[in-house]
């Protein structure tokens, strides 16, 4: 198996910039997922990786070799499309050892590999039919057996699971991960949902308009957004993100003192104040997550109760600022609920809140 090496890649469509300047270090083994809303770039990362583009700026190395001059065919890369791309008039065995037969592979290496990887999959009793005969699920198994079978150096995945019912992409998620700790094989895996971004990488590399906004660990990611865009992408609701004046109070220790938000001040501890003081930010934007932010009996943000979302296990209580700013606390199904139109009292732990600077849309660090 092999890392993949991303380095000042560019990609251009004539004025338009599918890639910018994107630097990234797949590590070898390892699940890592590109990130982010449909256009911004992932999917031709991908598709440079595998040889289907051509980079317009930088390199881009498999292993210890730079592979922009290498045909796509000599890379030894597999990779698996949203559409399955099965050939229709094939068996399932046929589809699975296509890729093995144009490598001229002995015909009984052939049997134990095409067996090795349909017992894998769960494909064992499918190998005969054609792909018209299966569901969606056993498409998609068939198209992944077909990426293993040759045991390539990187396996790239193309949103695989967008095309299958809710259901049966939760049931095929766990298989993938499964399947890529047992190969031990590296993987990169593009989607715009960020559960599966979250549930299913060592890695999350989110994208925004062809940049790279933040590359780690997905629960790291969750709890220090590098930016506004990170903050609002990841996590269902997104985290909260209020803006407001830089309010000193006279009574305050010099240095100390909140943000002005609807008539009320929240206070920021030390650490957030020294910080934004060492930042230069003339405007900031508080940011917190739902979860974070909980009904009180007075203090606090003063907000009325729009919608109220009843998820079974949680209620997500949407609620408006009276500047019209929307905010969201998620409250457990076990909770009482407030009424739609009630007035209610909003306060969040200070150490839980997040600070962005309100011109770059950066995370002012803390620590």
């Amino acid at each position: 198996m092999a890392g993949v090496t991303f380095d000042r890649v560019t990609k251009c469509f004539g004025d338009v910039v599918a890639v910018d300047d994107l630097s990234l270090d797949v590590f070898d083994e390892e699940f890592l997922v590109l990130l982010g809303p449909s256009g911004c770039g992932k999917s031709t990362a991908l598709r440079m990786i595998a040889g289907l583009e051509e980079p317009s700026e930088g390199t881009i190395e498999i292993g210890e070799s730079i592979v922009n001059d290498v045909e796509a065919k000599d890379r030894d890369v597999a990779m698996v499309f949203q559409s399955y791309a099965l050939y229709p008039h094939m068996s399932v065995r046929k589809n699975i050892e296509f890729p093995l037969r144009t490598r001229k592979v002995a015909s009984d290496e052939r049997e134990k590999l095409v067996h090795d990887a349909a017992e894998s999959l769960g494909l064992e009793t499918l190998l005969d039919r054609k792909p018209a005969q299966l569901s969606g699920g056993q498409r998609q198994r068939v198209a992944l057996a077909r990426a293993i079978v040759r045991r390539p150096k990187v396996f790239l995945m193309d949103e695989p699971l967008s095309n299958l019912d809710a259901k049966l992409r939760v049931q095929t998620r766990a298989e993938l991960i499964e399947l890529q700790r047992e190969l031990a094989t590296t993987v990169i895996y593009v989607t715009h949902d960020q559960v599966e971004g979250m549930t299913m990488g060592h890695r999350i590399a989110i994208m925004a308009d062809g940049k790279l906004q933040q590359v780690g660990p997905p629960q790291a990611v969750y709890d220090h957004p590098a930016n506004l865009f990170v903050a609002g992408f990841i996590g269902n609701p997104p985290m909260n993100t209020v803006s407001g004046p830089i309010v000193r109070t006279a009574s305050d220790p010099a240095g100390s003192f909140g943000i002005g938000v609807e008539g009320t001040v929240i206070p920021l501890p030390a650490g957030h104040c020294a910080a934004i003081e060492r930042s230069g930010a003339k405007t900031v934007v508080l940011g917190v997550r739902p979860e974070h932010l909980r009904p009180a009996t007075e203090g606090g943000l003063v907000a009325t109760v729009a919608v109220i979302e009843s998820l079974g296990h949680e209620r997500h209580v949407d609620c408006r600022l009276a500047d019209g700013q929307m905010v969201i606390s998620r409250l457990s199904s076990s909770e009482p609920a407030p009424l739609v139109g009630e007035r209610v009292n909003l306060t969040v732990d200070p150490l839980e809140l997040h600070i962005f600077d309100g011109v770059t849309e950066e995370a002012i660090e803390t620590t």
